[in-house]
């Protein structure tokens, strides 16, 4: 398979892509590293990258910012960050991508724990990862040419095992199920 993940640098995507280069041909992309460079936030960045990226049999995202603060201080500016960077970043990268990605080809976006276990002052953080969970979910239901769609939605790195996150983007991405959001916590 030929997969691409995005993010590939950060915490999480050191541990996935270590393990798909293992089994796949593996190319990297984000904002300042990786085999192509990527900025989630432009959808004209996401149109060039899978247009020089051919060939693709499934796309991980494991990028994108957001920001939280107590309620209190939380502000439009503080939830723009999240819906642009990451929220909106995630869903183009389906939108642009599944006129790209191969038949039977499938994509994986990131959510986190926060979606369903928020502490306090993770109302930003809560309400960008809710709201990738619920698109996942729900896009999955239209793609066509047997485009499968899920979300991986892990406790920060540390709280959970390494395996356990790989078992999750591995289930996605090798096994059958789609319009899953994939908890790890």
């Amino acid at each position: 398979m030929k997969i691409l993940i995005i993010g590939a640098h950060g915490a999480l995507g050191k541990i996935i892509t270590a393990e798909f280069t293992k089994k796949h041909d593996v190319v990297t992309a984000g904002r300042t590293t990786g085999d192509v460079r990527v900025d989630i936030a432009a959808p004209e960045s996401i149109e060039n990258m899978f247009r020089t990226v051919t060939e693709l049999d499934a796309c991980i995202c494991v990028a994108g910012d957001s920001e939280t603060c107590d309620l209190p201080q939380l502000t439009e500016e503080h939830l723009n960050t999240g819906i642009k960077n990451k929220l909106l970043g995630e869903i183009n990268l389906v939108l642009i991508g599944q006129k790209y990605l191969n038949d039977n080809g499938s994509f994986t976006l990131t959510s986190g724990k926060m979606a369903d276990k928020p502490i306090k002052g993770s109302a930003g953080k809560a309400f960008i990862n809710g709201a990738i969970n619920s698109f996942a979910m729900a896009a999955a239901l239209d793609l066509e040419r047997g485009l499968r769609l899920n979300a991986v939605s892990p406790a920060k790195v540390g709280k959970v095992s390494e395996e356990a996150i790989i078992e999750a983007y591995l289930k996605s991405v090798e096994g059958d199920v789609n319009g899953e959001v994939i908890r790890v916590y």
